[in-house]
């Protein structure tokens, strides 16, 4: 999968993390030492972030690696993509399941612990721990890094997704004020849209067209096996 739907979809999604990780960047304590030791704080709680997502995406690229030496990359690229759009179509709100409410109630637990503290690794740490809040548009990411097919891919994929987000984030934790309402309802319209483009590459891709960039001839990569 190209690196700029990443890209794309994490600048998009800021508008998403605005509303939902917004508060929390804003609360973020100030590091003692001046202007200096505050960027510090703020770069070290987002690139915290997208070490969790760098991570994830290890997961779904060894996911993606197993499907494609088991020769169902082109199906699952498709089904993938019928899966976001058909998403997009019938999303709507569900009550979080009880392993997901005891995991963000334990990952509370810890941000209370680390905001009482005024470090620079406090705030790396809770970078750390942000990433793992469950989020949707983080899926979505996680569900295209599949389709990349290696371990090493699939991390790139997330941590380019995560860099989209930063100039959303560190505006907010520097400016001190978050996106208005009506304002982030409007362009959260986006997100949808790319989501569907999302969709659509995915399935594009699986159709093996050989298209370059946009559906390559992906079943003449077959790996290489030893006897």
């Amino acid at each position: 999968m190209e690196l700029w739907t990443a890209f794309l979809l994490g600048l998009a999604g800021s508008l998403h993390c605005a509303g939902m990780c917004g508060p929390l960047a804003l609360a973020l304590p100030q590091a003692g030492g001046g202007p200096a030791r505050a960027l510090a704080g703020r770069l070290a709680y987002n690139f915290g972030r997208i070490v969790t997502y760098s991570a994830m995406g290890i997961v779904f690229g060894l996911l993606g690696r197993t499907a494609m030496l088991a020769g169902l990359q082109r199906a699952i690229s498709i089904a993938l993509g019928l899966a976001l759009l058909v998403g997009v179509l019938v999303t709507r709100r569900f009550a979080l399941s009880r392993p997901v409410v005891w995991l963000v109630s334990r990952l509370k637990t810890q941000f209370s612990a680390l905001l009482r503290r005024r470090s620079v690794s406090a705030m790396w740490a809770m970078g750390l721990l942000n990433g793992l809040l469950p989020c949707g548009l983080v899926y979505v990411a996680g569900l295209a890094a599949v389709t990349t097919g290696g371990v090493l891919a699939g991390a790139l994929y997330m941590a380019v997704f995560g860099a989209g987000t930063l100039p959303m984030m560190l505006a907010i934790g520097f400016s001190g004020k978050l996106v208005p309402p009506p304002l982030r309802l409007r362009l959260l319209k986006a997100v949808p849209a790319m989501v569907c483009l999302l969709g659509a590459l995915l399935i594009l891709r699986g159709m093996s067209l050989g298209i370059p960039y946009l559906s390559p001839n992906i079943s003449a990569a077959k790996p290489v096996c030893c006897h």
